[in-house]
Order: structure tokens, then C-alpha cells, then sequence
């Protein structure tokens, strides 16, 4: 996912003067006491645990391992079923929607596969040590089974409109679940939930985005000598962004999934790539890093809390990744072409597996085997009891750069595509929650476009602190309302689920020639 800690944010500020600076502080300022307020509401820890996980991350845990059980296992069981359906086994081109299995599966992953891949795990590892990637890979697993949930509630309940379009996920779920306790209620809970999708992929899904494209482009080209780090050099390079941007979501959810069947699988090569070339370097220690890894989930050492300490960092750090419990996956997967809405959840419970335990692991793996003097110093510091700033993608391209000098070069190249695939997705996400909002008509589609790309321009010349805590704050106020619903709507699940695996153990999906 692309939230990143604040501790990254303080490490790759974009020094300003004049109005720029200006400009910045008086949105710092307004924004700081409303994203005070949200941060301490939705990320408060359970009274009489002071160093215990925010209630938020249990909420989604507890969540997960609930759908797990219930589901009976089904991130392991269902693996057969959900490759058959993404490569279309039980597709017919004659199946509504917008489009293919895979193409819905991309455009979801496009948006959990970010930045925080890179940058957060990095962190999390520098500060909670090796064992944070057991607890990180175990979150990852179970949040498998919420993601099945939520994406087969997306396209369950989602609408085809007359033009062909889909209006679908959470913002058609959640009145029906909510349902039994009143019209107003039900759309009190959808709306705020629509407010903070919108809030996010606005700021957190789109600026942030857009601001540490840039600053990893400053970076690998000279930093403060950097042509980039001239005088309205931001304000350009956020006007190319966000007029790539433009070009891509003005065709809607067809022209995103067209970009994202391709460039998700050419992202996520080249960073494996890079991290298997460390690894293959470093093969010497890849034994001790793993066994660091499951002692470290255990015994660590030098962190706050203890095994708890370690283990609420890489639960975290997964829940912030994967973005499983959120429902916001959901609103890509309702765009698939299908006759039955569980195949869509057998696809999309294959996307935490593919974002956190393998993308974020081989963060983690490349992190704690090049064993950087950045990395060892933190760890020191860590040790000692002290609470280091850390720049998550410095941490990583110091990684790259003690095997091959120019692989910095190649990790820009992969934050670039990273953002910009997490920014044409949250684009699609936001607009649903605007339609949900304001109503569906091509003015107003134009006018949030619009507003979109202004916002991706932004990015790149303003360095909004408050504003991206808000926006995460308003991410995990939909984690409360989304898991509350699962609640309510999984033995629906469970009915479609138990019918479409009985008819592919008898072959009625073949025949049929449809899924």
C-alpha cells in the first residue's frame, strides 16, 4: 500500500522558500489540529497497553483470522481454483463487465504494490529487525482470506450501468449490510467511508505519490546539484506526471486495466530481479538472514516491546501494504467480467500473497543480507534504545548500490513505475467514491479528473506532512466500517462459495463455458 511512516517524510522534505514555503506552512497549519484529532481516534491503542499495536491493526488482524476460519482455509485451498480463473479457464468474452480476470487482478495490484513496498518494509525491518518479516509474511497470509471476502462482496452486489461501466465494491456493499440498522445509518457509514477513499486517493494515493517520484529522481541525478532541484524544476516535472496520468484515465477503468496488465508485471520483474541479484551475491548469508528472521520474530533484540514490539512492526507494516480489510481493492475487481462473484475472490486473495509475502519480503531478504553500514548502524542505534530517523528508499538503494554501483538507477526506474501504477489506480478509486458522492454524469467525471491531476502536479512542489497523516487517518477509518460489514455479509459468501466449488468438482463451469 502506499502509506509510508512520518519517519520517511521527515527524511526527504523538499527545502522551499518564498511562496512555496509559505504555501506549505499555512496547509501544515491547517491541517495539523484535524489530523491530530484523526491520527489519536483511529490509531489508539487499547487503555492499559500503552505499548500494544493500535486498535485499527488488531481490528484487521482479527478480521482476517476470522475470514481464515470461517472460510475454511481458503488462501490455502482455493490456490488451483484462483490460477485457473485468472488466466480465464472459465471465462466467456459474453460475460458482463468491463474486464478480464487478469486485467482486474493487475489494475488491483497496481494500487497496494507502492512505495511503502520499498520504503516501508525498509523501516520495518531497520527498526524492528529481521523477525518483523515473519510477522509481516503471517499478516500477509491471513489477510488472503479478507481480500476473498470483500472482492466477491465487490462484484456481488455492484451495478452495470447502461453505458456498460460498473459502479461496484464497498459503496454498494455496505447498504446492504448496514441495512438492518436503518437507511440513515447505513448511509451515514457508506458515506464516511466514501469521504476518506476520496480524501486518500487525492492526497495519499495521488500527491505522495507524485512528491517521492521526484525526490528519488532528485536523488539518483546529483540531489541538491540535481537539475531537477532547480527553481519550478518540481512544478514541471508534476505537470508531465500528471499529464501522463491524464492520458490514462481519461479512458476509465478499461484504458487503467490496459496499462496496468502490463506495466504490473514489468514492475514487479524488475524489482525481483534486482533483489535476486543481491541475494544471489550475498548467497553466503542467506541462511543466518533467514534464521535471524525466526529468531528475530521470537528473541529480538533491542526492540521496544519486546516480541510484541516486533511483531505489531511487521503485522503493521503488512496491513499498510496489502491493504486487505479495506475493501478498496474491491472496487477494482467489480469492473471483471464475470457470472459468478466468488471466482473474483478466488483472484483476489492471490494479490496479498503476491504484495506481501513475496514483493515485501524480497525487501526485507535484500535489506538484511547486503547488511549496508546504513543498515548496521541503525540496528546500533536501535540496540542502544535510541529512535533513528530512517529514509526507507535510501535504506533499500544503499542495498542495491553494494552490489552493482548503477542499481540505484534501476530502483528509481521501479519507485517511478511503482507510483505512477498506484497513481492511475487510486484515480479509479477515487472517482467511484466521487460518483457514490456527487452522482454519476461526465461533467462531474471531468471536474474530478481535473481535480486529480492538479493534485498530481502538486505533489511534486509541496511536501504536505499534516495532510498525508490525515489521509491516512481517513484510509483506516474504512477498515472500521469494511471489516464491520464482512462481519455481517460472510455467510452470503459462504452459500456462493460452496455452490461455485461444487460446480467445478463436477465440470458444470466447463460446460458451461462461463464462469
Amino acid at each position: 500500500m502506499v502509506h509510508v511512516p512520518q519517519i520517511l517524510l521527515r527524511s526527504t522534505e523538499v527545502e522551499s522558500s518564498g511562496v512555496l514555503s509559505d504555501i506549505e506552512t499555512a496547509v501544515n497549519s491547517a491541517f495539523k489540529p484535524l489530523a491530530d484529532f484523526l491520527t489519536d481516534v483511529v490509531f489508539f491503542t487499547i487503555p492499559g497497553w500503552p505499548d500494544g499495536p493500535p486498535f485499527v491493526i488488531l481490528w484487521l488482524i482479527v478480521g482476517a483470522a476470522f475470514c481464515t476460519i470461517y472460510f475454511g482455509f481458503v488462501q490455502i485451498r482455493g490456490w488451483r481454483t484462483a490460477f485457473d480463473v485468472v488466466r480465464g479457464k472459465f471465462s466467456s468474452p459474453d460475460d458482463p463487465g468491463e474486464v478480464t480476470h487478469f486485467q482486474a487482478f493487475a489494475s488491483a495490484l497496481s494500487g497496494t504494490v507502492g512505495l511503502g513496498n520499498i520504503a516501508g518494509v525498509a523501516i520495518a525491518v531497520a527498526i524492528g529487525g529481521p523477525g518483523a518479516t515473519f510477522w509481516m509474511i503471517l499478516a500477509g497470509l491471513l489477510g488472503m482470506a479478507t481480500k476473498f471476502a470483500e472482492c466477491t462482496l465487490g462484484v456481488m452486489y455492484r451495478q452495470i450501468n447502461e453505458d456498460g461501466t460498473v459502479s461496484g465494491g464497498p459503496f454498494k456493499y455496505l447498504p446492504v449490510a448496514f441495512a438492518r440498522f436503518g437507511r440513515l445509518p447505513a448511509s451515514a457509514l457508506t458515506g464516511i467511508y466514501a469521504v476518506a477513499i476520496l480524501f486518500f486517493g487525492v492526497a495519499g494515493g495521488n500527491m505522495f505519490q507524485a512528491n517521492q517520484t521526484y525526490m528519488q529522481a532528485v536523488e539518483v541525478t546529483g540531489k541538491a546539484d540535481s537539475p531537477l532541484a532547480g527553481d519550478g524544476a518540481g512544478l514541471i516535472f508534476g505537470l508531465i506526471l500528471a499529464a501522463l496520468v491524464a492520458l490514462v484515465i481519461i479512458g476509465g477503468i478499461r484504458s487503467i486495466a490496459r496499462v496496468t496488465d502490463k506495466l504490473v508485471p514489468a514492475m514487479a520483474i524488475l524489482y525481483v530481479v534486482c533483489c535476486l541479484t543481491v541475494l544471489v551475491v550475498n548467497a553466503g548469508h542467506i541462511p543466518s538472514a533467514i534464521t535471524g528472521i525466526f529468531e528475530g520474530a521470537f528473541n529480538p533484540s533491542g526492540v521496544a516491546g519486546g516480541v510484541v514490539g516486533v511483531m505489531i512492526i511487521g503485522m503493521q507494516r503488512a496491513a499498510f501494504s496489502n491493504e486487505a480489510g479495506l475493501g478498496s481493492a474491491a472496487i477494482a475487481h467489480s469492473a471483471v467480467k464475470t457470472r459468478r462473484p466468488v471466482s473474483e475472490g478466488f483472484v483476489a486473495l492471490l494479490e496479498p500473497f503476491v504484495d506481501t509475502v513475496i514483493i515485501c519480503t524480497m525487501t526485507a531478504l535484500t535489506i538484511v543480507v547486503a547488511d549496508t553500514a546504513i543498515y548496521a548502524q541503525t540496528r546500533e542505534q536501535v540496540a542502544a534504545g535510541e529512535s533513528p530517523e530512517v529514509n526507507g528508499v535510501l535504506l533499500t538503494s544503499d542495498a542495491f548500490e553494494s552490489v552493482v554501483s548503477w542499481f540505484p538507477l534501476l530502483l528509481a526506474i521501479a519507485v517511478a513505475l511503482f507510483a505512477f501504477s498506484t497513481l492511475i489506480t487510486w484515480s479509479y478509486y477515487g472517482l467511484k467514491a466521487w460518483e457514490h458522492l456527487f452522482g454519476r454524469s461526465r461533467v462531474s467525471e471531468i471536474i474530478y479528473k481535473s481535480v486529480f491531476c492538479t493534485f498530481t502536479a502538486l505533489g511534486c512542489v509541496l511536501t504536505l506532512k499534516q495532510v498525508v497523516n490525515l489521509a491516512d487517518s481517513a484510509l483506516f477509518i474504512c477498515a472500521f466500517v469494511n471489516i464491520l460489514a464482512l462481519y455481517i455479509l460472510v455467510p452470503v459468501i459462504k452459500v456462493e462459495m460452496r455452490q461455485y466449488l461444487a460446480d467445478r468438482k463436477s465440470g458444470e463451469l466447463l460446460k458451461l463455458g462461463s464462469d
